[in-house]
């Protein structure tokens, strides 16, 4: 995923055109994860055909060759698993304690930030 999430954002950055993004091959993907030490084909093939399998990638075919593509961004996938923790948590409460209770300064000040945001937004929808 880290490769699909680079190349979207590598992308996103250099492109204003206005052109889609068409994913990674596997060749692609291969290249960027071992410069210095060949993966199989077929290892990074089975990986990347998981993930479209898991609905974490979307492929298309392009030529003759499928290319990948993240479907979430990383913050979105990173809110889809702090959501799927929190709902398994038998206390909500005491979930998100102890995940702030392991944060930094930094980081809970932009959870603040956030949490502001959130309200406002929900006071607009209210009146």
């Amino acid at each position: 995923m880290e490769q699909l999430w680079a190349a979207e954002e590598t992308r996103a950055e250099e492109s204003h055109t206005g052109e889609p993004h068409v994913g990674l091959t596997v060749r692609q993907v291969r290249d960027l994860l071992a410069p210095s030490r060949p993966l199989a084909y077929t290892t990074v093939l089975t990986v990347l055909d998981n993930l479209y399998k898991k609905g974490l990638a979307r492929r298309a075919l392009v030529g003759r060759a499928y290319t990948y593509r993240a479907v979430a961004s990383r913050e979105e996938h990173a809110a889809e698993l702090m959501a799927q923790a929190l709902s398994a948590s038998a206390d909500r409460s005491l979930a998100f304690l102890r995940f702030v209770d392991r944060m930094s300064a930094e980081d809970i000040a932009a959870l603040r930030s956030a949490l502001d945001r959130a309200t406002r937004h929900l006071d607009e929808e209210s009146s």
